[in-house]
């Protein structure tokens, strides 16, 4: 019987994908309003584990302050809360 016949199959896992660390916006509370927030301030508060790392913002929880953030990836719902609390939510540039 030939080698892949005998072989367990074990799936797809893709090298290309991305790994993001996540935050979510009731997470983002602890910053004063008019901060600028990138991945290192996000380190040194606690909130992700590595500053290399890509961030992605996600909308969940309510935003109250406006803050200029600046990360590798927002979802739909965390740009509109970040932009009608009057902040700024820009995609950082790799």
């Amino acid at each position: 019987m030939p080698l892949q016949r005998r072989l367990p199959k074990r799936g797809f896992t893709n090298i290309f994908s991305k790994r993001y660390q996540v935050v979510n916006l009731d997470r983002l509370a602890a910053f004063k309003a008019g901060d600028d927030i990138n991945a290192e301030s996000l380190h040194k508060a606690g909130i992700i584990r590595s500053a290399n790392a890509p961030v992605k913002i996600l909308g969940n929880g309510k935003l109250d302050k406006a803050l200029n953030i600046t990360a590798d990836a927002f979802s739909a719902a965390a740009k509109e809360s970040i932009e009608k609390a009057g902040g700024k939510a820009e995609v950082k540039q790799s």
